[in-house]
């Protein structure tokens, strides 16, 4: 009996309860509950910028935020950080919320956006300057680089540090009603020129920019910086633990400066490390590169690392959040391998995948003494693993196709498929043993002749005997043609960036990371495939139907190979 199991994408996305692994951050906050700080509350966020698509990088960091407000009844809130206006796009926006909802955090009614709030940042510089603790300063971007000293050196004041409040409220007014060109101002912090950390040497507030924002138009030309926005957007939503990754570690002074100065809620500010891995690259910038230099097709690309692009190629939200919660978290960045994030995805789709038989390399198999005309139906497993899945009929026939790979004519030693005299069993089938073979005008066999035993259906052997090896098959007369598409490491180097022999990091690309099969033969099953969907080809891997396929046109993207090297130390572990 049939068993369709494609279900719901949105109910099968739904978050697990998460392994509760101990790390500095989940003790940190064990510890504010019992001293009963901020009332007990656990309010986290996650804030990215709406410029890019999110990447496996971003998962760690969304996992890690809902899964604690999750572990501890708090809440969790998506903001978007949208303060760059020249950068930033709709697009970006709805793939984020897209990519986040897959991944099963639930921000309830709690979705915000810096825009929200720029009235109110307005206010905060204004208090500032009232304060004695902002200026207007007309130095160049150049300038203020210059001014700003080094590792060693204190910085130079900037010559209008000491300009009046009164001056200072009127300037920024005016920079606010659009008086001043793009670049010819800014609006400084007044904090530390000698601090031996660079970030509190009077960091720009609020910068000139004439540029139509993606939500507010055009009603502001003057733009916080993410250092002002992030704390203070923080504390208007209540945020009790501000999540970030260590490169934020340098600029937490000025994130407590900002809301000590200022008088309001004080969050705390955690580091942790952000996620590297072997063959892949998580810099924004340089992937979007890789989009506009037509390096992919495009940031869905399955060979890239965000997350809309390894969703189209067959990753399972399951299997991120049991890899996010596997590599855990530290204060030291590191390198985590590829081949672990690709086990837990394995892992899960062994478990959750349908079997079928797909031929991408069809050699012709002919049964001789198997009926004219006869077709019977084989009853197969869709799911060794989960019998609930239940089984499948697929059509027998006296023509099938099998892999290349199955057959030699001359075979080498150890090999023990299909061979002219040796008998091997079809997946289901029957036993059949090739008599003979037909070449074409290269001597290249382009099909097998066999001789099959009726006694043996469903791959049975009554009298006992055995058999070394078992193919699959797909039947000549029922078979639906596709386009299998095999996706490998978009980069040949464990580490992308390496430029150790002078290259450019795009010499590093791996020129095949794609490769299409245009005629592989597919059991009829797959005809009703739905988008999304992932299988596993008998013996050849886990395969998800592309989005861009139709019913005259099916179009599998290949997520992974079956060799996992990750499975047999997982059985070691369970087995001590």
């Amino acid at each position: 009996m049939s068993n369709d199991r494609n279900g719901d994408p949105a109910e099968a996305s739904q978050p697990e309860a998460p392994e509760r692994q101990s790390n500095f951050i989940r003790d940190t906050i064990l510890q504010d509950i019992a001293n009963g700080k901020h009332g007990g509350r656990v309010h986290t966020r996650f804030p990215p910028e709406p410029n890019g698509y999110l990447h496996i990088g971003h998962a760690k960091s969304i996992c890690l935020n809902y899964g604690l407000a999750q572990e501890f009844g708090g809440k969790f809130n998506l903001r978007f950080d949208d303060t760059n206006p020249t950068k930033e796009e709709t697009e970006y926006v709805d793939s984020i919320i897209e990519d986040v909802r897959w991944l099963g955090a639930d921000w309830e009614d709690r979705l915000f956006y810096a825009s929200d709030y720029f009235p109110q940042l307005y206010e905060y510089a204004l208090l500032l300057i009232r304060k004695g603790k902002a200026y207007v300063c007309d130095l160049t971007a150049e300038q203020i680089r210059e001014y700003r000293g080094t590792l060693t050196e204190p910085g130079t004041e900037s010559p209008w540090r000491n300009r009046s409040v009164e001056e200072n409220l009127d300037l920024l007014e005016r920079m606010k009603a659009g008086e001043f060109p793009d670049g010819t101002r800014t609006l400084r912090t007044k904090a530390d020129m000698a601090s031996a950390n660079l970030n509190l040497r009077d960091p720009i507030m609020y910068r000139i920019l004439h540029a139509e924002h993606h939500r507010t138009g055009n009603t502001w030309c003057i733009y916080p910086m993410y250092d002002f926005t992030h704390g203070q957007c923080d504390s208007i939503e209540g945020i009790t633990h501000s999540i970030c990754t260590l490169e934020f570690e340098d600029h937490r002074p000025l994130y407590d400066w900002y809301i000590q100065e200022l008088g309001i809620f004080a969050p705390q500010q955690l580091e942790f490390d952000r996620l590297n891995l072997t063959y892949t690259l998580l810099s924004k910038r340089k992937l979007l590169a890789l989009v506009q230099d037509n390096h992919v097709t495009g940031w869905d690309d399955p060979r890239m690392p965000t997350l809309s692009g390894i969703r189209r190629r067959g990753y399972t939200a399951e299997a991120m959040r049991t890899f996010c919660s596997r590599i855990g978290v530290s204060k030291t960045n590191g390198m985590v391998e590829l081949g672990l994030l690709e086990h837990a995805v394995r892992e899960d789709l062994n478990q959750r995948a349908l079997r079928v038989m797909a031929v991408l390399n069809p050699l012709r198999v002919v049964i001789d003494n198997y009926p004219e005309g006869r077709t019977e139906l084989m009853e197969c497993v869709n799911n060794p693993e989960d019998a609930s899945a239940g089984t499948r009929e697929v059509p027998f026939s006296k023509t099938l196709y099998i892999e290349q790979d199955d057959f030699r004519e001359d075979p080498p030693k150890h090999f023990y498929r299909l061979s002219p005299g040796r008998e091997v069993r079809l997946r289901y089938g029957y036993l059949v043993t090739c008599t003979s073979v037909v070449k074409n005008e290269k001597g290249e066999v382009v099909e097998v002749h066999c001789s099959y035993d009726p006694a043996t259906r469903g791959g049975n052997t009554p009298d006992g005997r055995k058999v070394k090896s078992t193919i699959h098959w797909v039947s000549a007369e029922h078979a639906i043609e596709a386009e299998v598409r095999l996706y490998e490491n978009l980069f040949l180097t464990e580490d992308p960036n390496d430029s150790s022999r002078g290259q450019e990091w795009t010499e590093n690309l791996n020129p095949k990371s794609l490769e299409v099969v245009a005629h592989p033969k597919l059991e009829p099953s797959l005809k009703h495939a739905k988008a999304g969907t992932s299988y596993q080809f008998e013996r050849l891997g886990y395969f998800c139907l592309d989005r861009d396929a139709t019913p005259d046109k099916p179009i599998f993207n290949r997520t992974l190979g079956l060799r996992d090297s990750y499975a047999k130390i997982d059985k070691a572990k369970a087995k001590k």
